[in-house]
């Protein structure tokens, strides 16, 4: 019998024995069932609820569908049906093909599979758990070991799937558990350890010729593309800016917008994969958001479409957050395997990825998130992450060298491949977060000379992202949990549920006596008490604060409910620094003498340490070297940019309440205290740059080679100034620089008179949920989904979807929802691609991070003009860039990054609707030149939506 012969006969074998088990799927409001008799019936969702409680069904996703389910039947939880474990096809999935990047639908498992039909209805789901089961028996399954001794695991876990798989695996591979097994979960053991390729040689200078860059560019989009002028006159733009630097003074900096459509991704991979391997060097490309690194990895495959050559050539840096912590894996996954069920299969799906992912990146990644709302309980629903479970990295936990998998870790498998490869594909916070601290500390050790990321080559895009990216890098924060968490860096957890090590287990065996440093090792402890202890939230509310940081905060929290008492209750609440009490002046002052003293005994371990690395060359091994400068480097970081940044936010303040006046006009600096879930959850002291460009550029722009920053949307378009560079040179560094930027634009394509239409509705009151409500159900109706809805706020989001999530299911109208649904918002988005009838809810991470071209998204709606949020940094920034002018800059931009998601590609028509009245006349200048603009009232808005859409 052939192999594809025999896994014909698998894969009937297990549709036999899979028709004995009742399928379920969902319509609308009720579900269609199959049952092990072979009928197929409609039932109400309670009906189906209770079917479903009675006995393990096939489904996709059991946890969105029973949820749906309950909805549909006006219940709050779905009861026994969540509880009963079924054969979830997507669990399967998951086992079969991990690190398989497909949203929960079955359609979209099935495309995996390269099924093109029969995995429709309650009946598909059978095929398809038929085809993964029979890929089992495949000679291209992976890590077949690994699956049998999961399988062997999860069957005493009772998971529905175990007996079928082990079945698989032995009537198509010959394997069968004898003895003892493993379980499969010590995925560190199995893991290649990484090779560090040591320190690089200096890249070329070699330039990039304009039709160098084209020619590649067209090999990039193949024989079939259309050929478009613009972008290829984009990409020739973006390689004369890899030319070497015109003198020692000057780079090449270039802001280039390139209108939707156009094809600016590949335009500038195109020169800067070019320039990488003429010249044996790097480009790094930062984005904005970690599902726009997902995307742009994989435009990336189009340069090199070869597998193993696209490995070495392209690697993802993000923060060490988003990756799988080896160390924290085999704690969890221990705990989570005694929990429950569920538990057990989810530390063993999350194995079988940890095997097959090419990174380890857990979040925005190639591991299935949606996993997470399907086998963890969260109780009021909600996202829940991989963080959020101890899965990744935590700050202040990793022990670098001593930990025993540090050689298979993760990320620093992340880095060593950024070290070597062509195109390092970042975000906007690891580039400037990098930069600003290789600028600060210098370069003392080669790992900190490797993390300072000389980046001589350097693409922004979401160049509109820039300004928002630097403030964020460039703030301080010294708060109750920044500075709790450097405390429990330094001393350990010091309450029992934590898990982590303090210096002391760090430098374990490294420091000897008081001349090896253990004194030192000592006074850092005993100084870092000065830092708030386990309870301080209790203690700073209640009295008795302990040491000089909760003194600091106790008298900061009662000067932010002094100054801003009409403001509680919300998710935070601000106050002006000054004038401040005498007391609270005292706690700032005491708090400064202690941190000063801190940060010099840090400073004279860091020292000491690195004395040790040349002192005991001949001594230490590679192991012990590596911790050695792993926590030198750590000492540095933490002393001399978190404490003296935080010395110097003190010092400021306690110069402008000596002198009474404004204090440093380049900082705007406040008291908050914040909520998470009806609870107080910090408190402190904040300082943001008011102009953030200002470090971006000595940080970033001035010492790179080319820089070049590129957006849809980097320029505002005024009414009597359609074309504003200097609203772009402004946010983004570039008028900082004592040298021009060369500046090019390249408009959209589209014929947007033609495709698109924009409605301002005047007649919906903006504070009633029901009438807004109302407005979107009838416009998502209106089009028959394919819609997304924008909002300002979470809670008038969340308030929208339970009103119209019931109606829109009745209409067959799937309906997601950011902020609602268990799953991530890479998911969501995918889902929505997924399906042209879907509809979407979110804030601004969808509204920036959202591609989907083609009929999936025909219609936009948002809730109301996307103002600033007033606070006292928006006030800063207001008294420096205009006033009012600065204020609606920043909404204009918003729109136009809005707008920028409807038309993606030349066949592509849309709906904009504003459901706000104040849309003012000086904000229509964000939407494109030709696009048809007009007001009118909601009902006028849902016929002609309707009627514009259904003429597509």
């Amino acid at each position: 019998m052939t192999q594809d012969g025999g896994i014909s006969g698998l894969r009937a074998s297990f549709a036999a024995a899979l028709a004995a088990i009742p399928a379920m799927t969902m319509a609308g409001t009720r579900a269609l069932a199959h049952s092990a008799g072979g009928e197929r019936e409609e039932l109400a969702a309670s009906a189906a609820l209770l079917h479903l409680a009675e006995r393990p069904h096939v489904v996709c996703h059991a946890a969105h569908l029973t949820g749906r389910l309950a909805l549909a039947a006006g219940r709050k939880g779905a009861g026994a049906a969540a509880m009963t474990r079924h054969f979830d096809i997507a669990e399967l999935f998951a086992f079969v093909l991990p690190a398989s990047l497909a949203p929960p639908l079955p359609e979209a498992f099935a495309a995996a599979l390269g099924m093109t039909e029969g995995f429709e209805g309650p009946e598909g789901l059978r095929a398809i758990a038929a085809r993964l089961l029979a890929h089992v028996a495949d000679k291209d399954f992976v890590q077949p070991v690994q699956a049998l001794e999961l399988a062997v695991f999860l069957q005493g876990a009772k998971w529905p799937w175990a007996g079928l798989v082990l079945k698989a695996l032995e009537t198509g591979r010959g394997l069968k558990p004898k003895g003892y097994q493993r379980t499969g979960l010590e995925v560190w053991e199995k893991l290649p350890e990484w090779e560090d390729p040591g320190p690089q040689p200096p890249p070329g200078s070699r330039p990039v010729e304009p039709e160098e860059a084209k020619a590649l560019l067209r090999r990039a989009l193949g024989a079939k593309a259309e050929a478009r002028q613009a972008q290829m006159d984009y990409a020739a733009k973006v390689a004369r800016a890899f030319a070497p630097r015109p003198s020692e003074t000057e780079n090449n900096i270039l802001l280039a917008e390139a209108g939707t459509g156009l094809g600016k991704t590949l335009g500038y991979l195109a020169p800067a994969a070019l320039w990488a391997e003429k010249n044996a060097g790097t480009v790094w490309i930062s984005t904005y958001t970690k599902n726009l690194q997902r995307q742009l990895r994989g435009e990336t495959r189009r340069i090199w479409p070869e597998a193993a050559l696209h490995r070495r050539r392209v690697a993802v840096r993000k923060g060490r957050e988003n990756y799988m912590c080896l160390l924290n894996a085999q704690d969890k996954f221990a705990s989570f395997s005694a929990s429950t069920p569920k538990g057990a299969a989810l530390a063993a799906l999350t194995a079988r990825w940890a095997l097959a992912s090419a990174d380890g990146d857990m979040v925005g990644g190639d591991f299935p998130a949606w996993l997470m709302g399907l086998l963890v309980e969260q109780p009021g629903g909600g996202q829940i992450s991989p963080m959020s479970l101890g899965l990744t990295d935590r700050r202040g936990e990793c022990a670098y060298a001593a930990c025993p998998h540090f050689r298979k870790c993760f990320i620093e498998k992340a880095r060593v491949r950024a070290a070597t490869a062509s195109i390092v594909i970042a975000n906007h916070a690891v580039v400037l977060t990098q930069a600003a601290a290789g600028m600060m500390l210098g370069e003392t050790t080669p790992r900190e000379a490797e993390a300072s990321g000389e980046f001589s080559r350097l693409i922004f895009d979401e160049g509109h992202h820039l300004f928002d990216a630097a403030d964020s890098a460039f703030s301080g924060h010294l708060t109750g949990m920044e500075t709790a968490e450097l405390r429990r860096w330094i001393r350990g957890p010091e309450e029992s549920r934590r898990r982590g090590r303090g210096l002391r287990e760090r430098l374990a065996g490294l420091l000897e006596g008081e001349s090896g440093g253990a004194g030192l090792l000592k006074a850092v402890e005993a100084e870092a008490a000065c830092l708030p202890a386990a309870g301080w939230r209790a203690r700073i509310a209640q009295g008795g604060a302990l040491g000089p940081a909760e003194a600091f905060l106790a008298e900061a929290r009662a000067h932010v409910l002094a100054r801003a008492p009409a403001r509680r209750g919300g998710n935070e609440i601000e106050a002006d620094c000054l004038p401040m009490s005498e007391a609270l002046y005292d706690a700032c002052e005491r708090l400064e003498a202690a941190l000063s003293d801190l940060q010099a005994v840090m400073g004279r371990l860091a020292a000491r340490l690195l004395r040790q690395l040349a002192d005991e060359a001949r001594e230490l091994s590679s192991a012990e070297r590596n911790r050695l400068e792993s926590l030198a480097r750590s000492l540095r970081r933490r002393g001399e940019l978190m404490l003296g940044g935080w010395r110097g936010m003190l010092r400021r303040l306690m110069e402008a309440a000596r002198d009474e006046g404004p204090g440093d006009g380049r900082f705007a600096e406040w008291f908050s205290i914040s909520w998470a879930f009806g609870q107080e959850f910090d408190t402190g002291l904040h300082a943001h740059w008011i102009d953030p460009a200002i470090p971006l550029a000595e940080c970033a722009l001035a010492p790179a080679d080319t820089a070049v920053i590129t957006s849809a949307t980097l320029r505002d378009r005024l009414p009597d100034a359609p074309d504003d560079w200097q609203s772009a040179q402004t946010r983004t560094g570039a008028a900082h620089l004592p040298w021009p930027a060369r500046r090019a634009g390249f408009k959209s394509p589209f014929d947007y008179a033609k495709n698109a239409r924009i409605f301002i509705v005047t007649d919906v009151a903006r504070q009633d949920m029901e009438q807004l409500a109302a407005a979107y159900r009838e416009l998502f109706i209106a089009a028959r989904g394919g819609a997304l809805g924008l909002f300002t706020a979470i809670s008038r989001l969340k308030a929208v979807q339970a009103r119209i999530n019931g109606p829109l299911a009745r209409a067959g109208l799937p309906l997601y929802a950011q902020h609602v649904e268990p799953m991530d918002t890479g998911t969501l988005v995918d889902l929505f691609r997924w399906q042209k009838n879907a509809c979407l809810l979110g804030t601004d991470a969808v509204r920036d991070g959202v591609d989907v071209p083609g009929h999936s998204l025909r219609l936009m709606v948002m809730e109301r003009v996307p103002w600033p949020v007033p606070s006292i940094l928006e006030r800063a920034r207001k008294a420096a860039f205009g006033g009012q002018a600065w204020t609606d800059m920043m909404v204009r931009l918003r729109l136009r990054q809005a707008f920028g998601r409807l038309i993606r590609r030349g066949d592509d028509r849309g709906v904009f609707v504003m459901l706000d009245s104040r849309m003012a006349s000086r904000f229509l200048t964000a939407f494109p030149e030709g696009a048809p603009v007009r007001r009118m009232g909601l009902a006028q808005a849902i016929a002609e939506t309707g009627a514009f859409l259904s003429a597509s």
